[in-house]
Protein backbone atom coordinates (compact mmCIF):
# COMPACT_ATOMS: atom_id res chain seq x y z
CA UNK A 1 0.00 0.00 0.00
CA UNK A 2 0.84 3.35 -0.32
CA UNK A 3 -0.25 6.87 0.11
CA UNK A 4 0.48 9.88 -2.51
CA UNK A 5 0.86 13.21 -2.48
CA UNK A 6 0.79 14.84 -5.84
CA UNK A 7 0.84 18.04 -8.01
CA UNK A 8 0.30 18.40 -11.66
CA UNK A 9 3.03 20.62 -13.96
CA UNK A 10 5.21 17.57 -15.17
CA UNK A 11 6.06 17.85 -18.61
CA UNK A 12 4.26 14.57 -20.49
CA UNK A 13 6.80 11.90 -22.53
CA UNK A 14 9.60 12.54 -19.80
CA UNK A 15 9.78 11.22 -15.98
CA UNK A 16 10.65 13.47 -13.50
CA UNK A 17 13.62 13.19 -11.72
CA UNK A 18 13.46 10.72 -8.37
CA UNK A 19 14.60 10.54 -5.41
CA UNK A 20 13.72 8.02 -2.39
CA UNK A 21 14.07 9.40 0.97
CA UNK A 22 14.30 7.72 3.87
CA UNK A 23 14.38 8.27 7.26
CA UNK A 24 15.72 6.05 10.44
CA UNK A 25 16.38 5.52 14.10
CA UNK A 26 18.96 8.38 14.26
CA UNK A 27 19.17 11.14 16.31
CA UNK A 28 18.63 14.32 13.44
CA UNK A 29 15.04 14.09 12.51
CA UNK A 30 14.94 17.71 12.39
CA UNK A 31 17.32 17.58 9.00
CA UNK A 32 14.78 15.18 7.38
CA UNK A 33 11.65 17.18 8.26
CA UNK A 34 13.01 19.83 6.99
CA UNK A 35 14.96 18.29 3.79
CA UNK A 36 11.71 16.96 2.82
CA UNK A 37 10.25 20.29 2.65
CA UNK A 38 12.38 21.94 0.63
CA UNK A 39 12.50 18.57 -1.56
CA UNK A 40 9.08 19.38 -2.02
CA UNK A 41 9.09 22.72 -3.19
CA UNK A 42 11.42 21.28 -6.51
CA UNK A 43 10.69 19.82 -9.41
CA UNK A 44 11.52 16.32 -8.20
CA UNK A 45 9.14 13.23 -7.52
CA UNK A 46 9.92 12.61 -3.54
CA UNK A 47 10.11 8.73 -2.44
CA UNK A 48 9.27 8.73 1.06
CA UNK A 49 9.88 6.18 3.79
CA UNK A 50 9.48 6.02 7.20
CA UNK A 51 10.80 2.99 9.94
CA UNK A 52 9.65 3.23 13.10
CA UNK A 53 12.13 3.71 14.85
CA UNK A 54 12.77 7.11 12.60
CA UNK A 55 8.97 7.82 13.61
CA UNK A 56 9.84 7.15 17.78
CA UNK A 57 13.00 9.77 16.97
CA UNK A 58 10.60 12.23 15.28
CA UNK A 59 7.88 12.15 18.20
CA UNK A 60 10.76 12.47 20.69
CA UNK A 61 12.99 15.18 19.12
CA UNK A 62 9.83 17.35 17.44
CA UNK A 63 6.97 16.22 19.01
CA UNK A 64 5.13 15.06 15.76
CA UNK A 65 3.90 11.52 15.56
CA UNK A 66 4.02 9.92 12.53
CA UNK A 67 1.79 6.69 11.53
CA UNK A 68 4.26 4.80 9.74
CA UNK A 69 1.78 2.84 7.71
CA UNK A 70 -0.67 6.16 6.60
CA UNK A 71 1.03 9.38 7.61
CA UNK A 72 -0.60 12.71 7.11
CA UNK A 73 1.75 14.12 4.38
CA UNK A 74 0.46 16.68 3.86
CA UNK A 75 1.00 17.50 8.21
CA UNK A 76 4.50 16.74 7.43
CA UNK A 77 5.09 19.42 4.68
CA UNK A 78 3.61 22.32 7.18
CA UNK A 79 5.03 21.38 10.11
CA UNK A 80 7.13 23.72 12.02
CA UNK A 81 9.45 22.91 15.45
CA UNK A 82 8.82 24.83 18.58
CA UNK A 83 12.31 26.82 18.15
CA UNK A 84 12.25 27.39 14.57
CA UNK A 85 12.22 31.05 13.85
CA UNK A 86 8.84 30.68 11.53
CA UNK A 87 6.97 29.14 14.97
CA UNK A 88 5.97 30.20 17.89
CA UNK A 89 5.00 29.26 20.87
CA UNK A 90 4.51 25.47 20.86
CA UNK A 91 4.83 22.97 17.57
CA UNK A 92 3.22 24.85 14.76
CA UNK A 93 1.70 24.50 10.76
CA UNK A 94 3.24 26.96 7.97
CA UNK A 95 0.42 27.96 5.64
CA UNK A 96 0.55 26.33 2.12
CA UNK A 97 1.13 28.32 -0.71
CA UNK A 98 -2.51 27.69 -2.17
CA UNK A 99 -2.99 24.37 -0.97
CA UNK A 100 -6.44 22.87 -0.51
CA UNK A 101 -8.15 20.24 1.05
CA UNK A 102 -7.10 16.61 0.60
CA UNK A 103 -10.04 15.20 -1.79
CA UNK A 104 -11.46 12.06 -1.66
CA UNK A 105 -8.88 10.46 -3.59
CA UNK A 106 -5.68 11.92 -0.60
CA UNK A 107 -4.61 13.88 -3.27
CA UNK A 108 -3.85 17.28 -2.34
CA UNK A 109 -0.93 19.93 -3.56
CA UNK A 110 2.61 19.77 -2.92
CA UNK A 111 3.34 22.88 -0.84
CA UNK A 112 5.16 25.46 -3.01
CA UNK A 113 6.95 24.59 -7.09
CA UNK A 114 10.12 25.27 -8.36
CA UNK A 115 11.70 25.46 -11.79
CA UNK A 116 8.19 25.54 -13.43
CA UNK A 117 7.33 22.04 -12.01
CA UNK A 118 5.53 20.86 -8.91
CA UNK A 119 7.04 18.32 -7.04
CA UNK A 120 5.61 14.82 -6.23
CA UNK A 121 5.32 12.76 -2.99
CA UNK A 122 4.97 8.98 -2.39
CA UNK A 123 4.79 7.01 0.50
CA UNK A 124 6.26 3.56 0.64
CA UNK A 125 5.91 1.58 3.90
CA UNK A 126 8.95 0.19 5.41
CA UNK A 127 8.58 -3.58 5.36
CA UNK A 128 6.70 -3.77 1.94
CA UNK A 129 9.14 -5.24 -0.60
CA UNK A 130 6.89 -5.26 -3.22
CA UNK A 131 7.18 -1.15 -3.72
CA UNK A 132 9.02 -0.12 -6.80
CA UNK A 133 11.89 1.35 -5.12
CA UNK A 134 12.82 -2.31 -3.79
CA UNK A 135 13.62 -2.65 -7.91
CA UNK A 136 16.24 -1.69 -9.62
CA UNK A 137 14.18 -1.72 -13.05
CA UNK A 138 12.39 1.35 -11.28
CA UNK A 139 14.36 3.81 -12.32
CA UNK A 140 15.69 6.28 -9.83
CA UNK A 141 18.31 9.43 -9.48
CA UNK A 142 19.23 9.27 -6.13
CA UNK A 143 18.64 7.85 -2.31
CA UNK A 144 19.41 10.08 1.31
CA UNK A 145 19.15 8.23 4.25
CA UNK A 146 18.76 10.87 6.63
CA UNK A 147 19.04 10.37 9.39
CA UNK A 148 20.75 7.21 9.11
CA UNK A 149 21.11 4.72 12.18
CA UNK A 150 23.49 2.56 13.30
CA UNK A 151 21.87 -0.76 12.36
CA UNK A 152 20.48 0.56 8.80
CA UNK A 153 24.18 1.65 8.01
CA UNK A 154 25.06 -1.92 9.29
CA UNK A 155 22.58 -3.55 7.10
CA UNK A 156 23.65 -1.43 4.12
CA UNK A 157 27.32 -2.13 4.26
CA UNK A 158 26.53 -6.04 5.18
CA UNK A 159 24.05 -6.27 2.00
CA UNK A 160 21.96 -7.97 4.88
CA UNK A 161 18.97 -6.10 4.23
CA UNK A 162 15.76 -6.56 6.63
CA UNK A 163 13.46 -3.90 5.36
CA UNK A 164 12.81 -1.56 2.33
CA UNK A 165 14.99 0.87 3.22
CA UNK A 166 18.33 -1.18 3.67
CA UNK A 167 17.28 -2.83 0.01
CA UNK A 168 16.12 0.34 -1.50
CA UNK A 169 19.60 1.06 -1.02
CA UNK A 170 21.39 -1.91 -1.59
CA UNK A 171 19.66 -1.17 -5.14
CA UNK A 172 21.13 1.92 -5.73
CA UNK A 173 24.41 0.42 -4.94
CA UNK A 174 23.86 -1.98 -7.56
CA UNK A 175 22.90 0.03 -9.77
CA UNK A 176 25.48 2.72 -9.61
CA UNK A 177 22.97 5.39 -8.40
CA UNK A 178 23.61 8.05 -6.28
CA UNK A 179 22.77 6.92 -2.51
CA UNK A 180 23.73 9.25 0.67
CA UNK A 181 24.32 8.38 3.53
CA UNK A 182 23.34 10.92 6.58
CA UNK A 183 25.00 9.42 9.86
CA UNK A 184 24.44 11.52 13.39
CA UNK A 185 26.28 9.46 16.32
CA UNK A 186 29.32 10.44 18.02
CA UNK A 187 31.93 9.06 19.21
CA UNK A 188 31.88 6.05 16.57
CA UNK A 189 33.22 2.82 17.17
CA UNK A 190 35.49 1.33 15.19
CA UNK A 191 33.07 -1.32 13.43
CA UNK A 192 30.85 2.09 12.43
CA UNK A 193 34.08 3.35 10.98
CA UNK A 194 34.69 0.19 9.56
CA UNK A 195 30.98 0.07 8.35
CA UNK A 196 30.87 3.82 6.70
CA UNK A 197 34.75 2.36 4.79
CA UNK A 198 32.43 -0.46 3.36
CA UNK A 199 29.98 1.77 2.36
CA UNK A 200 32.09 4.56 0.51
CA UNK A 201 34.24 1.63 -1.47
CA UNK A 202 30.96 0.48 -2.09
CA UNK A 203 30.27 4.03 -3.70
CA UNK A 204 27.81 5.95 -1.33
CA UNK A 205 28.39 9.15 -0.65
CA UNK A 206 28.96 9.45 3.57
CA UNK A 207 27.50 13.19 4.69
CA UNK A 208 27.60 13.21 8.64
CA UNK A 209 25.13 15.74 10.18
CA UNK A 210 28.02 17.91 11.06
CA UNK A 211 27.27 22.11 10.50
CA UNK A 212 29.47 24.58 9.56
CA UNK A 213 29.50 27.68 11.48
CA UNK A 214 31.13 30.23 8.83
CA UNK A 215 27.94 30.78 7.09
CA UNK A 216 26.23 33.27 9.77
CA UNK A 217 24.75 31.24 11.83
CA UNK A 218 22.11 33.11 13.63
CA UNK A 219 19.51 30.33 14.68
CA UNK A 220 19.02 26.61 14.72
CA UNK A 221 17.28 27.05 11.67
CA UNK A 222 20.48 27.88 10.08
CA UNK A 223 22.32 25.24 11.57
CA UNK A 224 19.54 22.63 9.90
CA UNK A 225 19.75 24.28 6.72
CA UNK A 226 23.75 24.14 6.65
CA UNK A 227 23.25 20.17 6.34
CA UNK A 228 20.35 20.14 4.40
CA UNK A 229 22.06 22.86 2.11
CA UNK A 230 25.12 19.86 1.87
CA UNK A 231 22.39 17.32 1.02
CA UNK A 232 20.56 19.08 -1.76
CA UNK A 233 24.25 19.85 -3.40
CA UNK A 234 25.17 16.12 -3.58
CA UNK A 235 21.59 15.25 -5.19
CA UNK A 236 22.18 18.51 -7.58
CA UNK A 237 19.72 20.51 -6.39
CA UNK A 238 20.03 23.97 -6.71
CA UNK A 239 19.22 25.64 -3.48
CA UNK A 240 19.69 29.25 -1.18
CA UNK A 241 20.29 27.84 2.33
CA UNK A 242 22.76 29.32 3.05
CA UNK A 243 25.24 32.04 2.60
CA UNK A 244 28.21 29.85 0.35
CA UNK A 245 31.99 30.60 1.13
CA UNK A 246 32.87 33.01 -1.17
CA UNK A 247 29.88 34.66 -2.34
CA UNK A 248 28.67 38.06 -1.02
Amino acid sequence: MSVSLSGSGVSSGTRPRRVVLAMTGASGAPYAIRLLQVLSRSPVEIHLTISPSGAAVIRQELGLTVDVRRPDLEELLRFRPAWSVSGSGSAVRASAEGSEAAGASGVVPVLGSGAGAEGRLRFHQYDDYMTPIASGSFQTDAMVVCPCSGSTLSGIARAAASNLIQRAAEVHLKEHRKLVLVPRETPMSVLQLENLHRVATAGAVVLPAMPGWYHGVDSLDSIVDFVVSRILDQLEIDNRLIGRWGES
